[in-house]
């Protein structure tokens, strides 16, 4: 009997007889033919067609359908970050695990009742494992993106059912390759390993009279839990020998850089013998997508939460995730769009504000799965907008990855004629195009484009009103330089720049993040009641009371200084100038006397001097910052993230510095920059540690691949 025989019962007859032959092949048949069209209703997702999806999904009544339909919904939740949204998706995803949950069960009972034996890769079930899986990663996302502390300490309880539905596939999968002559996938490993107690049992095989959602592990169980990370390789033959070729791989070679197989991973992809048949592809691809996407999340989470999560079991593996979503992206289905869209995120949103990160070369040459593989990036984007012509997001993702070549013209033209029917996507063009429009100093059409934000998204609309007020805020201040001065054009800047800062503080609060405020509303709801206190202090209007140019530091945190070219740092410095502010001397200089202000400015600087390669004068800036008392940051308005982004500053140069000297010199810088990074790692709360964490996690991430690479101590 087929091991999928009960899939899509919703839509197969009753009383179809089970021990017949020839109705066992005509329903797998209907079997692969419902799959492939629940498959290419999903995909419409990915081709900027949400709606034609839903309406090709509502037509079957299974359960994958419906999981396509929660799908549909969670891709506009995460991409619009809409509360009302969300709470749809959770809605459906959890109907879809409840039904999920049942299939799983009435496959086990099919396949115990029958005679005949499976020739798939997956015991009875795996398909709704798979689907279990999904719906418990996608409820985790949006229950920590959720405004609640419970949804949130929930959604670390479902990543971890997500895993063990994970892992239960994933061993299947290791048994049947072993059988077959074929090491283990790279992805093999052990419940018990993992942090699953023994007594546990995997997804379809819990006891009759336990309800899933409530199932934990024993409290009083005192087995050691190791990360969840894999453990395995992926080789024919012997392991140690297939790893020395896998890693001598280069993307020089005439191998298409989307082909390429998996460093030290399976070569088994779409064309594959072993995954010939559509459902395993679906079930290989979607594990390989799950556990990357899962795998990733944890990785990237700050310093400080990472060792909270540790404590309780749960540890990423950024290289292992992002080798299983590498997998995933080679297959031609939704799964595999999904893990290249997941790439994409992870290479051009993280890495697009990180710094340290491994070479090119050593990319190219080396591998390096941490670094930003260009050449293979590029040939996945031509393969998805070739599968999505329709599709706005990857024209998105095509802007994004020509403005982290510094080519920032580029990515505005892009995205300025990047046209997408879906609202989510639009939003996240939109503020992109806001972006780099701020990085390239065009503040009229950044204003603008930060305003319509507020028309396409409600997430922070706080944020929004304080970044359009900033760019008019540069507006204010060249009128008021200029040679000719137009009284009209200064009074008309100055009037809309307090009319944009002025409704932050009002629309700020109503979002909540794991109960909390958001960091950056909670961020620029202090800076402006720091310059509304400075205004009264001073006796000035509340724009001339405005030190260090906002709108700079935002290009700071969001590191568009990796974006631009040359002149366009120098002129970014310009802006830096306290000549600009447009109070009376007297003022300025009590402005700049200040303990916070004056460090904001040395921070700004140094990181644009790092970014023209002028180290030396970078370093003399820092150092200025590191000097002064940590005090001197505390207090209601004043800017606390400036002493250990100064420090991650210092890990930069000496990460920079590093890669040019002598190995004796090079080690030594290694060791300074592991040493910076730490004490950033170390460091108590602060407004923006999740932004500034991020990069610090990515650049210990980079540190310890380079220490293996060359043979130096890993901690």
């Amino acid at each position: 009997m087929s091991l999928l025989g009960g899939w899509f019962r919703g839509s197969t007859s009753k009383s179809s007889p089970a021990s017949s032959g020839a109705s066992q092949a005509d329903l797998r048949a209907q079997t692969i033919s419902l799959l492939k069209d629940a498959m290419a209703g999903a995909d419409l997702i990915m081709n900027d067609d949400i709606d034609g999806a839903e309406a090709s999904l509502k037509k079957t009544d299974s359960t994958f359908h419906s999981f396509g339909m929660g799908a549909c919904v969670f891709m506009k939740s995460i991409l619009g970050f809409e509360k009302a949204i969300m709470a749809e998706a959770s809605s459906r995803l959890n109907e879809c695990e409840t039904s999920a949950w049942n299939e799983i069960k009435k496959a086990e009972k099919e396949a115990n009742s029958s005679k005949s034996k499976s020739e798939s890769i997956y015991p009875p079930g795996s398909e709704y494992q798979l689907v279990l899986a999904e719906s418990y990663l996608m409820s985790a996302i949006i229950g920590v993106l959720h405004e609640s502390l419970t949804e949130g300490i929930k959604s670390f309880y479902k990543l971890r059912k997500a895993y063990v539905a994970l892992d239960a596939i994933i061993q299947a999968e290791s048994a049947y390759l072993k059988q077959r002559g074929i090491q283990s996938t790279p992805t093999q490993h052990t419940a018990k390993q993992n942090g699953a107690h023994e007594h546990e049992k995997m997804p379809g095989s819990f006891d009759d009279d336990v309800d899933p959602e409530f199932l934990d592990a024993d409290e009083s169980h005192s087995g050691d839990q190791t990360p969840l990370q894999y453990q395995g390789h992926l080789s024919n033959g012997n392991v140690d020998e297939a790893e020395k070729k896998l890693n001598g791989l280069s993307l020089n070679g005439n191998n298409s850089p989307q082909d390429l197989p998996l460093r030290g991973g399976f070569e088994g992809g779409p064309d594959s013998d072993i995954f010939a048949d559509p459902i395993d592809a679906f079930v290989h691809s979607g594990t390989s997508m799950c556990f990357g996407v899962l795998l990733l999340i944890i990785s990237l989470v700050p310093p400080a939460f990472s060792r909270l999560l540790s404590i309780i079991g749960f540890r990423g593996d950024r290289e292992r995730g992002i080798e299983m979503l590498w997998q995933s992206s080679r297959f031609d289905n939704v799964n595999g769009a999904v893990a290249g869209l997941m790439l994409f995120s992870y290479y051009n949103g993280l890495l697009g504000f990180s710094d340290i990160l491994p070479s090119d070369a050593d990319v190219i040459g080396k591998g390096a799965i941490v670094g930003y593989p260009a050449e293979r990036l590029e040939g996945l984007l031509v393969k998805l907008r070739a599968r999505y012509p329709d599709s706005g997001l990857w024209r998105f993702e095509e802007a994004r990855s020509l403005s982290n070549k510094r080519n920032l013209t580029g990515a505005l033209e892009v995205l300025k004629n990047n046209n997408s029917k879906m609202k989510q996507v639009a939003a996240l063009n939109n503020f992109e195009m806001s972006l780099d429009s701020s990085y390239v100093r065009d503040w009229a059409h950044a204003r603008d484009d930060y305003l319509r934000c507020i028309e396409l998204n409600d997430w922070s609309p706080a944020l929004y009103y304080y970044l359009a007020g900033s760019a008019e805020l540069e507006l204010y201040r060249s009128a008021c330089l200029a040679n000719t001065k137009d009284d009209s054009q200064i009074s008309l800047h100055k009037k809309k720049t307090e009319e944009l800062l002025g409704k932050v503080p009002v629309v700020a609060g109503k979002k909540k993040f794991m109960a909390r405020p958001l960091p950056f509303e909670e961020f620029v709801v202090r800076k402006v009641k720091k310059w509304e206190e400075r205004s009264n202090a001073l006796s000035i209007d509340l724009v001339d009371a405005v030190g260090v140019s906002p709108i700079q530091e935002m290009v700071y945190l969001w590191n568009g200084l990796k974006k631009m070219q040359p002149v366009e740092l120098e002129n970014a410095a310009k802006d830096l100038s306290w000549d600009r502010l447009t109070c009376s001397e007297k003022a300025r200089d009590k402005i700049q006397m200040e303990t916070d202000e004056r460090a904001l400015h040395d921070l700004c600087h140094a990181a644009i001097l790092r970014n023209l390669e002028k180290f030396d004068e970078a370093r003399t800036k820092l150092q200025q910052v590191l000097k002064l008392d940590k005090s001197a940051f505390k207090g209601s308005n004043k800017d606390d993230y400036i002493p250990p982004a100064a420090h991650y500053e210092m890990a930069v140069l000496a990460w920079v510095e590093g890669r040019t000297g002598t190995p004796a010199e090079t080690k030594k810088k290694i060791d300074d920059c592991q040493s910076w990074l730490d004490k950033v790692a170390r460091w108590e709360a602060y407004v923006l540690d999740g932004r500034i964490g991020m990069r610090v996690q990515t650049g210990m991430d980079t540190l310890r691949w380079y220490k293996r690479e060359h043979g130096l101590p890993v901690y």
